[in-house]
């Protein structure tokens, strides 16, 4: 009852207008690449969510490979035939020349969630802040003056061209690494192989430019191979820390910082995330998780849109496209005369959104905005500060790293260890029992009486292949209890030498 109720609030905006008889249409194209179903569900969202009895936004989308340059261009020139007033979408190195060049000689805005384009571009609206001011100065915190800075080259290079010429000033030495384009077949192997290479030179702290599915893939190499643990330190560098899943690192002991642009705690993305997990998941997919910070930047671009529309509408100036729809390629080219008027519409827009106060400079860049800082300690990610043009960073928490400073008291830790006789045993009757009550023996009592002088609980879990822990010589992977140890799977482990190792 409670999410047919939500729903039907969602909805209400674009039935009161049908009620209405209808309202003008302004016609909005979409760029999506594949596999981008929870931005386009957030998108459809924005759509219902802002819709107004003075005109509605009607999309018109295509779903496409955007690194590929000449998809871009006949889905580009395939919206501007239709008569869209602007076009939201994506793009990677690869295609934002081509939809930046269009752009200018059209006069068509392009509202996008991808990294910020290179250049002083006109026609392109940045939903996504800059990083490079919140990252900076994140390592000036830290006071890192040597580490390693892995990119990927699809997302542009101005990070990385920022972070280099602040270590010329500043005397740091960085190891620029490429980890764009690696093939799926070889990537795990390359990783590996990379961080290796990184242990020789001494290098424990690294920033990763990339966005979270790379880090992921990254992080489960680091993982593997015993990187996650106390004297490593990474910096994410996007806006969504929370995005990923950090929980098999969380007790690694490794210290992983990063940048959060949507606040949960922030009352406006409250109410939006109690719809949001109304929503069924056949019908939107990826409701069933959190919303990740490029579909807020999603959703933020439709709010963005229909107030600069609603602006327009307001001030009544003539927008129409009449005999304006055309071919994108002739020569000469012939620009929308009304395109001018929208674009500037767009950058008066002044709204708060999921992703904050969303302000816009006369080049289409977030001005004005806040982003969290954040770090990841042994009971989740946590907000340390945050980090604003005025103020630049400022710390808010005091109990900052190192991750391991907490003591155990009041904790739950969970103990692998192996059944051997007379160490740890089954009862006879352990079916009759659970958890801990289900195990006797030597290390059993130990454990117990451990907990009970340092004063936290536990639970005894059986590693899964029996055995104590050897490296494997090929893979180098840890198996056993050791490897449950190292790759962060548990807490302490439990010897039958009665030691009790955490």
């Amino acid at each position: 009852k409670q999410k047919t109720m939500i729903l039907s609030g969602l909805l209400f905006p674009a039935l009161w207008g049908l009620a209405l008889g209808g309202s003008p249409s302004v016609q909005i194209g979409g760029l999506f690449p594949r596999g981008a179903d929870q931005e386009y569900s957030a998108f459809r969202i924005g759509m219902v969510q802002f819709g107004t009895v003075e005109f509605r936004l009607t999309p018109h989308i295509d779903n496409l490979e955007v690194a590929n340059s000449f998809a871009i261009t006949n889905c580009f020139c395939s919206q501007f035939s239709r008569g869209v007033y602007a076009i939201f979408g994506f793009y990677d190195k690869k295609s934002v020349n081509t939809i930046t060049s269009f752009c200018e000689t059209l006069h068509v805005s392009f509202i996008t969630p991808s990294f910020p384009a290179d250049g002083l571009n006109q026609f392109v609206l940045q939903m996504r802040p800059d990083i490079k001011g919140p990252l900076i100065s994140l390592v000036e915190y830290y006071k890192w003056e040597k580490f390693a800075y892995l990119y990927d080259s699809d997302r542009g290079l101005s990070t990385l061209q920022a972070v280099l010429d602040t270590a010329a000033e500043r005397k740091w030495q960085v190891t620029a690494i490429n980890v764009g384009n690696l093939k799926d077949e070889w990537k795990d192997e390359a990783y590996r192989s990379l961080f290796q290479d990184l242990e020789n030179k001494k290098e424990r702290r690294v920033i990763l430019d990339c966005e979270q599915d790379k880090v992921k893939d990254i992080m489960e190499q680091v993982i593997t191979i015993g990187r996650h643990v106390k004297g490593y330190h990474y910096i994410i560098a996007n806006f969504g820390f929370v995005d990923g899943d950090l929980s098999k690192i969380q007790y690694g002991g490794a210290n992983v910082s990063g940048f959060q642009i949507v606040d949960f705690d922030d009352p406006l993305v409250a109410k939006f995330d109690q719809r949001w997990e109304a929503l069924e998941e056949k019908e939107y997919p990826g409701a069933d998780s959190r919303i990740r910070y490029t579909s807020a930047l999603t959703y933020d671009a439709v709010q963005v849109m229909t107030e600069a529309f609603r602006l327009l509408h307001k001030q009544r100036i003539d927008i129409s496209r009449r005999g304006n729809n055309g071919d994108c390629l002739a020569n000469p080219a012939v620009p929308w005369a009304q395109g001018l008027e929208i674009e500037r519409a767009l950058k008066q827009v002044r709204v708060d959104g999921l992703t904050g106060n969303i302000q816009f400079d006369q080049y289409g860049r977030r001005v004005n905005y806040t982003v969290n800082v954040m770090e990841l300690k042994n009971s989740g990610p946590v907000k340390i500060g945050y980090w604003n043009e005025m103020d630049k960073m400022v710390v808010t928490k005091s109990d900052l790293f190192p991750n391991d400073t907490m003591g155990m008291e009041n904790k739950t830790v969970v103990v692998t260890t192996i059944l051997e006789a007379p160490y740890v045993m089954l009862k006879k009757n352990a079916e009759l029992f659970t958890d801990n009550e289900r195990y006797e023996g030597y290390c059993v009592d130990l454990a117990a009486e451990i907990a009970k002088h340092c004063g936290f609980k536990y639970q005894l879990r059986i590693v899964a292949d029996g055995k104590y822990g050897a490296r494997d010589a090929e893979t180098k992977i840890w198996n056993g209890m050791v490897g449950e140890l190292v790759y962060g799977a548990y807490v302490c482990h439990l010897t039958n030498s009665f030691s009790f190792h955490c």
